[in-house]
Order: structure tokens, then sequence, then C-alpha cells
């Protein structure tokens, strides 16, 4: 049997294929396990003023919002580098507003590099609770 994981992070290595990073020179791969086993990637699109570049974890919640998506298990998100690289802030509070504590799932071009559950990478998040007066 496949490792889902594993899965994941091939779809996040195919993704990242197709970012548009000009100016970083840094293209990132993501993929969004659904609840219902589904996957959505997204990559990096960078623009000349900066901050219109989205991140590749936006490109693939907002392509699954779009298509009608509203549950999440999983996020793998594969670059280049050593290190693992965990979601930016913005990418942690969307993922967190929409997925809740997810699984996060990193790599590199080869393998699994770490593995989280967002809670940790975003402890004591901002959600529709805190708006509660």
């Amino acid at each position: 049997m496949t490792d889902p994981a594993a899965e994941l992070l091939a779809a996040a290595r195919r993704a990242r294929d197709f970012a548009v990073a000009p100016y970083s020179h840094f293209p990132v791969g993501a993929a969004l396990r659904t609840a219902g086993g589904d996957v959505v990637t997204g990559c990096n699109v960078e623009n000349a003023t900066y901050g219109l570049t989205v991140c590749a974890e936006r490109v693939a919640l907002f392509k699954a919002l779009s298509e009608g998506h509203r549950q999440f298990t999983h996020v793998a998100v594969v670059t280049a580098a050593a290190a693992p690289t965990p979601p930016c802030g913005a990418c942690r509070q969307l993922l967190w507003e929409f997925g809740g504590d997810l699984e996060v799932v990193l790599g590199d071009l080869a393998r699994e590099t770490g593995r989280y559950r967002l809670g940790e990478l975003f402890p004591h998040a901002f959600d529709a609770g805190n708006l509660r007066q």
C-alpha cells in the first residue's frame, strides 16, 4: 500500500514544476488533500510588485475552495531546500481558517523533511472564535 503522505508529496513536486518564480528563484509546490480524498495542487506565482505574489499553499487552497471543497486533512509543501520549509505566516492563517489543525508534510525533491500539525506551527491562531464578544 502506498503511503498517503508520499503520494501527496509527489503531487506537490509535480505542481512545483509549474511555479512562476523569476524573482526569488525559489519554486514551491503544494498539494492539499480534501476530506473526500481529492488532491488539489498549487504552485507559487510571483509578480514584479512582490506584494501580489501568491504562495503555493494559498493557490492550492483557493483552487480547492473555488471547486467547492470545504474540509481538508493534509497539506504537503515541497521546495528544493534541504531544510524543512513550512508555510509562511499568511498561509498558516488561511490554512487554519479553512482547514483547522491539518497535518503539514514537508519535503524536498527526493524525500520527506518534516511532518507537523498546523497547531504546532501556528500556536494561538486567530480565528472566528476570537471574533465573539
